[in-house]
């Protein structure tokens, strides 16, 4: 059986590759369920589970939809930044609570940012009041979210 390695250095095999591979799918999966399909014990599947959460290989987590939760505005913003400020500028970034993804980048920007917001008074609020008044934060290019056309996460595993 081929083996991959967490960052933790304990092996992923084909089992929890599957398991991670189920939940995408379905993160309500029952340990049950998911331990049937896997041909393991359900304790087999709850140890491996909760390795997995631990060491955040994943997340069991509910994906909304941020339209129909009533915020008007999603999109994404592309930052250029004085990179000698990176991690001054990621720490705040990462407190925002309207920004669910913060990512540092390469290319022609620096980060890449997602973000949602209830009102265009809010969004003018996230980005005038907190981002640019970040000190190291040069300029951006924002693109609204018009229409999600695929939103999926069952992408399985780099060794699938």
């Amino acid at each position: 059986m081929k083996k991959m390695q967490f960052t933790t250095g304990k092996p992923m095999d084909l089992i929890d590759q599957g398991m991670i591979r189920l939940l995408q799918k379905d993160g309500r999966m029952p340990i049950v369920t998911l331990a049937k399909e896997l041909g393991i014990s359900e304790t087999t599947a709850r140890t491996r589970l909760k390795r997995m959460i631990k060491n955040e290989i994943i997340n069991v987590v509910a994906v909304s939809n941020p339209v129909k939760l009533g915020f008007d505005i999603t999109g994404n913003l592309k930052l250029s930044i004085d990179l000698k400020k990176k991690d001054a500028i990621l720490g705040k970034l990462k407190a925002i609570d309207q920004l669910n993804y913060v990512a540092l980048t390469t290319g022609g920007m620096d980060i890449d940012v997602e973000f949602i917001a209830r009102s265009l008074g809010e969004f003018k609020t996230l980005i005038f009041e907190k981002i640019y008044r970040i000190d190291g934060v040069k300029s951006s290019q924002t693109s609204l979210i018009v229409e999600i056309v695929k939103d999926t996460w069952d992408y399985g595993t780099g060794w699938d």
